[in-house]
């Protein structure tokens, strides 16, 4: 085998035509040996390396006997020293940080750990067992795809409906998909996935983890696996469990395939990514990556005690990000999924975790900076999880303009006013606005809100409104895992029923969650299997459940079909309707010698609100108008926006409600759009101002305002 010189740039094992440059980064060791492998199936290299050359604390070299395919990690030597840091330990073989693909998954075995197990030194002691046959690989792919003409729908993010959904979860049950499909990239762009996607009117598909990750030990010795895939082990390569042929250059073509096809359908695709921790853990966790090639310059160790990790992910491990490095690997990471792969956009996991320069959140911390000032992802959509799990970590409505956030203070409103409690109606038309208290002092826009009612994480929308406590059995931690307070509510049946009363009562719940949602300024994100009425038998935290749980449920039903239907109904509204997706805040005053405000408040007198109204404890019920006049926006060629004006009406209360239309002038009268309480497209109704309407227990109205003609029902 003939070994070059090569490079040290760009890190990684770069395919150029002829042969392979290899680099890696690892500034504390004192060797490193680039070990190839024949086969997935093989017990040991074929060959090991010695990189001859160290520029910058980057090794590298160049073979121009290798090809794409090729299998490969690596071995580093050095100080292993836990209690100082150090955890260099050259029998066990490592994946390259900047792997494009991996070419076998791990095989979980003791001698993983650089310590041994059951050691009274714990991970002090050190294991010199290797770990050729059981580490995963990396493996060297090549880049070349005919992308055609694809291009980034670009929507823009008043017009984005997000739906969050996981590839394996999404198709794994779906009859009409072929089976050798299902749970994959490609079974995500089949027909009849696009045909649903078109249907209900989204225009993101967010994917949750596909960064290869590892299975967590405890996991696997249970028969379980981290389905949710939040415990990644590459940040470049795709996960090789959702593509057809299960080989490395196959998992990077068909996610490419997958993107094209979703582009072609109008559908943007953003990715969740997970760049606070790994899937090493704490000091008892593997070595499998970044903890054998350098310690010290990937994680945050405890500066008193470096044998430990700082932990603000609840993980074991915190990316250190106030190493240079580390701040390259995430950006070149993030470029590549850009420039390579083409997609659209991230969901960042634990994003406050980010900003850790010291020990406070930072929201001009240097990964901030970075992002703004690069040409490439300050033009992408980025989503912040706004949180993380250390002190000071909830950071909604802190995060630098330039990015839009998880807005848990909307899901955790909507669910206590939608549950009944009193004294939220403030609160509530807040969120329903858009949430200008959290976003408009940093000069953001509403979209900066990304609206949820649920999420991958806590209820389904059919378990939010069928238990009241969680049922985390199944996951093996005797449920103690996953969030104790949910602000659901199950009509008094813990779970699923055949009593006719609390069906519907929870049939039209669901109707008033997804109502609220696309009806709120922002951005809605819909939660995959949520418009299919998809079970998960209370469990809120089902991330190691790779079954039915989190396999969307497609069998059907008139009442299921008719949610679907109401679900589809309902986002097509709030496309037909600029004033539901304004690009700014309400003013709630005339605009521009407008006769209304722009957005008014009322009670169920018809009157607008007062301060007695808004601070009632009793008060579950209330109406907003949203005035079309006074809108003062234009389009892409400076042209008005023109809408009608809508009326929404609450009624979370568990009694009826008479609500008197507000006043109007010239003769205008309210027209239905649709009642939650109705089941299928309601009958156009006329009603005058001054008129009252009848609102039934936890239900919405909306209404359109017509000046002249008949009333329209199409919209």
């Amino acid at each position: 085998m003939r070994v070059w010189t090569g490079q040290p740039y760009p890190l990684g094992a770069t395919w150029d035509g002829v042969g392979v440059n290899f680099a890696l980064f690892a500034e504390h060791a004192t060797a490193v040996e680039l070990c190839l492998f024949d086969s997935p199936y093989a017990g040991r290299e074929s060959m090991r390396i010695p990189l001859p050359e160290r520029d910058d604390f980057i090794w590298h070299a160049y073979l121009p006997d290798v090809k794409p395919g090729q299998l490969y990690g690596y071995r580093v030597d050095g100080l292993y020293d836990p209690a100082a840091g150090y955890r260099f330990n050259p029998a066990k073989l490592l994946v390259d940080p900047y792997a494009k693909g991996i070419g076998r998954q791990i095989r979980w075995h003791e001698s993983l750990f650089g310590f041994t197990i059951d050691h009274a030194d714990s991970d002090l002691s050190k294991d010199d067992r290797d770990t050729a046959a059981y580490a995963p690989l990396g493996a060297v792919i090549d880049p070349s795809f005919t992308w055609g003409d694809d291009r980034p729908p670009r929507t823009p993010w008043h017009d984005t409906v997000i739906y969050e959904t996981h590839v394996r979860g999404f198709s794994k049950r779906h009859p009409d998909i072929p089976e050798d499909l299902r749970g994959t990239y490609l079974g995500l762009v089949s027909e009849p996935a696009l045909n649903h996607f078109r249907r209900l009117g989204v225009t993101a598909i967010e994917l949750m983890p596909i960064h290869h990750h590892a299975d967590e030990w405890h996991l696997v010795k249970r028969k379980q696996t981290n389905f949710w895939g939040y415990n990644t082990l590459s940040y470049f390569a795709p996960d090789l469990r959702y593509s057809v042929a299960r080989t490395a250059l196959d998992s990077v073509r068909e996610f490419k395939m997958m993107v094209r096809a979703l582009h072609a359908a109008g559908l943007e695709v953003i990715l969740d990514v997970v760049y606070n921790h790994t899937a090493e853990g704490n000091q008892l966790g593997p070595t499998l990556s970044l903890r054998g090639v350098d310690n010290w310059a990937y994680y945050r160790l405890v500066p008193s005690n470096p044998r430990l990790y700082e932990d603000f992910t609840g993980c074991g491990n915190t990316l250190n990000m106030r190493s240079p490095r580390v701040l390259q690997l995430i950006m070149d990471s993030l470029r590549y999924w850009v420039l390579e792969m083409h997609v659209d956009g991230f969901r960042f996991d634990l994003a406050s975790a980010l900003a850790r320069e010291l020990y406070a959140v930072d929201k001009l911390g240097a990964f901030f900076d970075i992002i703004h000032q690069d040409p490439v992802l300050s033009q992408v959509k980025l989503i912040a999880e706004p949180w993380d799990l250390g002190e000071g970590g909830y950071q909604v409505g802190n995060f630098p303009a330039g990015w839009t956030e998880w807005n848990a203070k909307y899901r955790d409103t909507i669910r206590r006013f939608w549950r009944g409690d009193g004294g939220v109606v403030s609160e509530l038309a807040t969120r329903l606005a858009g949430s200008s208290d959290l976003y408009a002092r940093s000069g953001r826009r509403p979209s900066a809100s990304i609206n949820f009612v649920t999420a991958h994480d806590g209820f389904s929308l059919q378990d939010l409104v069928s238990y009241n406590e969680k049922h985390n059995e199944a996951n093996g931690e005797d449920n103690r895992d996953g969030e104790n307070e949910n602000l659901s509510y199950n009509f008094g049946v813990e779970g699923p029923t055949d009593d006719p009363a609390v069906v519907v009562a929870r049939e039209r719940q669901k109707r008033n969650f997804v109502a609220t949602l696309m009806l709120s300024q922002g951005v809605p994100m819909l939660t995959s299997g949520d418009e299919l009425s998809h079970p998960r038998k209370g469990n809120n935290n089902p991330y190691c459940q790779d079954n039915e749980l989190n396999w969307l449920d497609w069998s059907s039903n008139q009442t299921k079909d008719d949610f679907l239907a109401f679900v589809r109904r309902v986002i097509a509204f709030r496309k037909a309707h600029p004033v539901l997706r304004r690009r700014g805040f309400f003013q709630g005053r005339p605009i521009r010698g407008a006769e209304v405000k722009d957005l008014a408040w009322f009670g169920p007198q018809g009157h607008e609100m007062t301060d007695d109204g808004w601070n009632s404890p009793q008060a579950r019920c209330i109406g907003v108008r949203l005035a079309s006049d006074a809108m003062d926006e234009t389009d892409g060629r400076g042209r008005p926006i023109t809408d009608e004006t809508l009326l929404v009406l609450l009624n979370a209360s568990d009694q009826a409600v008479d609500f008197t239309l507000p006043a109007e002038t010239n003769g205008a009268r309210w027209i239905t759009a649709f009642d939650t309480s109705h089941i299928g497209a309601d009958l156009v109704r006329e009603l005058q101002p001054g008129q009252p309407y009848s609102l039934v227990p936890r239900s919405v109205v909306v209404m359109r305002l017509q000046t002249g003609g008949p009333a329209n029902p199409s919209q």
